[in-house]
């Protein structure tokens, strides 16, 4: 079992920036990649970026160049920075871990809202 809790959603003005955080506990060692997902109200819930324990990334069209995903092996965190944020981008975020087993774990979302 793997358990996620994400951090550092709020509300910013279009234009800024906001980074968001996951920390992970429990069997670590069984995670082959960790990614942030988002859905905003009446859509489905799509990939945004998406981290490999090798350090191999992969981000949706919408957010390449202004997203960028870290993670932090030893402190069992990963980041979402997000610059340039537009209206659009406002969506409840979700950290996600899938282990070897392709089994997915996630934690319980943080609303971010870009607006004016």
């Amino acid at each position: 079992q793997v358990q996620l809790v994400e951090s550092g959603g709020g509300l910013v003005q279009p234009g800024g920036s906001l980074r968001l955080s996951c920390s992970a506990s429990g069997s670590i060692g069984n995670i082959a990649s960790m990614g942030w997902y988002r859905q905003a109200p009446g859509n489905e819930r799509d990939m945004v970026a998406v981290i490999w324990k090798s350090g191999r990334t992969n981000y949706r069209d919408p957010v390449r160049g202004r997203f960028t995903i870290s993670r932090d092996n030893a402190k069992n965190m990963m980041y979402l920075q997000m610059d340039s944020l537009k209206p659009e981008d406002t969506a409840v975020y979700y950290c996600v871990a899938t282990d070897y087993g392709d089994h997915d774990y996630w934690g319980q979302g943080t609303q971010v809202t870009v607006s004016s």
